[in-house]
């Protein structure tokens, strides 16, 4: 998988919304009613990520999760983390 450049990113994330490019990563947060509720979405987003072969950096404090994605292989932001957010935002809006 080919790193993006960083006018490609910024290109891209005009298709996406809440999420932003920095420190070589994409990132994003969302909040919930309770931990519960974070945690179902997050088993849900850990099934497709699994099934995309391509897993988050995460982290969840009681209703609070933050997500950064990159591609370490190639050492930043591919098609990949790209194809992950749109999931995870298709999961997160599915969800309201």
């Amino acid at each position: 998988m080919t790193k993006l450049s960083a006018l490609e990113i910024h290109e891209k994330l005009k298709n996406i919304d809440g999420w932003e490019y920095n420190d070589n990563a994409l990132h994003t947060s969302f909040e919930f009613n309770d931990f519960k509720d974070a945690f179902s979405v997050m088993t849900r987003i850990a099934f497709e990520a699994e099934l995309q072969q391509h897993h988050p950096d995460w982290s969840n404090v009681y209703n609070r999760l933050q997500i950064s994605l990159s591609t370490h292989d190639a050492n930043g932001v591919t098609e990949k983390d790209f194809k992950l957010a749109k999931t995870i935002d298709d999961i997160i809006e599915g969800d309201q």
